[in-house]
């Protein structure tokens, strides 16, 4: 299975890979977003996860802000959602073990 993977540049001109962990288009905001993590831990070990704004008709789109509570709202239920499926799955797998 082939990651979907960019490169970013920080202010420092270090470049880092970011994996994407999925796209979406809200129709509560007629944006598209991008969901994504350099796979760092924060300091109680949860992978650090990102989100922007982004153009997918654009290969060299630049990521933009999510400046909105509302938007973050949209993404943390969609974040939420994925989470609780995955945790599910893993249940799954282990009951049948």
């Amino acid at each position: 299975m082939k990651k979907n993977t960019f490169t970013m540049v920080d202010d420092n001109g270090n470049q880092i890979v970011c994996d994407v962990l999925f796209t979406f288009e809200s129709e509560e905001t007629n944006k598209n977003y991008i969901v994504y993590t350099t796979n760092e831990k924060d300091e109680t070990g949860s992978t650090e996860v990102y989100a922007s704004i982004y153009d997918p008709e654009d290969p060299h789109s630049k990521l933009e802000p999510v400046e909105t509570e509302k938007e973050w709202k949209v993404i943390e239920t969609i974040l939420d959602t994925l989470q609780e499926e995955v945790r599910k799955k893993a249940e799954n797998v282990s009951d049948d073990q």
